[in-house]
Order: structure tokens, then sequence, then C-alpha cells
């Protein structure tokens, strides 16, 4: 099995970079079409409180919804399939600089000193950078999927975004990362 904490870093490092990232990673040597039903193992420890109850739900019924299509059944108990759910929050900093330049010149004309003639002048210029701080929240959603029988990992979804705090948007845009993130899922829909 591929090495999913290189994976998680290499995520976490590209989900300040754009809007949506999405990946995955799976175990080449499962028959993915053998699992028909699944279960939650729950929140892994400390997620579940890094979103409230209503956030958790939206999460997990966009789970199921996208697991249904792929012909899977929850149960409560005796699943081939396990499915846990981590959250990651990242709080980062984004540093823009802009400089302005101003003056400076160098020009031919007639100078001031011992003797009459000509010559060069040069004034100095100047210049003034500007900086700009934005603090801003990086939330990934991470879905593995565990063999119930092996109790292995055998895929593992990811999804990062910068966090929207608009609530108007938040069910919008989790449906997208768990829709975006299945697709990476080794089952298509409707198989």
């Amino acid at each position: 099995m591929k090495n999913f904490a290189f994976l998680f870093s290499f995520l976490l490092l590209l989900s300040a970079c754009s809007s949506l990232v999405v990946t995955s990673d799976r175990d080449d040597t499962v028959d993915f079409t053998k699992y028909k039903t699944f279960s939650y193992y729950g929140w892994a420890k400390e997620s579940d409180k890094l979103i409230n109850d209503l956030t958790k739900t939206r999460i997990e019924e966009a789970f199921a919804e996208e697991f249904k299509k792929r012909g899977f059944t929850f149960v409560e108990e005796g699943a081939d399939a396990i499915v846990s759910l981590h959250i990651v929050v990242d709080e980062k900093t984004s540093v823009t600089a802009y400089t302005d330049h101003y003056g400076g010149m160098y020009r031919p004309g007639w100078g001031y000193g011992y003797g009459y003639g000509y010559g060069y002048n040069m004034g100095m210029g100047s210049s003034t950078t500007t900086y700009h701080e934005e603090n801003y929240k990086t939330g990934t959603i991470i879905c593995d999927v565990l063999d119930a029988t092996e109790k292995n990992l055998v895929w593992q979804g990811l999804a990062a975004a910068v966090i929207d705090d608009n609530p108007r948007k938040r069910e919008y845009r989790i449906k997208e990362a768990v829709t975006k993130m299945m697709k990476q899922y080794p089952v298509k829909p409707g198989k």
C-alpha cells in the first residue's frame, strides 16, 4: 500500500494554492465490487470537535448518497466496508507585497560648480513596499474505507479547500467536495 502520510502532506501543501484539491489512493489488489454494505466507524479522534452536528450530518449524508449511487447499502452492523471520516483544519497566513518606485532621473543639463559647461545631473528616487497579510483556514475532509473482515485500509480520499464561513454556501461546498472525491472511488455510480 502506498504511503498515505506523504499523500496527506502533499495535499495540505496544495490546498492553499487552489479552491478545491481532491486526491485519493487505493490498494490495487482489492476487488472493490465485492463491497455491498457499509457502516460508519465514527469520526476520528478530535475531528468531530472541529465541526458542529449539522455539518457532521451533511458530510455523512453526502457520503451515504455517493456510496448508494455505487450500489452500497448502509447497515448499522455487519457491513462489508467500514467508512471512517476525519476533518483537519489548518490556520494559514497569505502574505503579498507590492513595491512602488518613484523618482530617479538621469538627464543631461547645465550644472553648477567650478567652471561652465555641459554636464549631467542625477536625482535619487525612492521605493515603497506595501505588505498585506490575510489569515484564512483550510479544511480537509478525509474518507477512509476499510475492509471489515481484514481490518485494513483499502481506499482513502481527500478533499481540501479554503473554508468559506458563509453558512449558505457550506452545504453546497460539502456536496461538491464529497462528489469530486468519490469520482476517484474505483466503483463508478450505477455499477
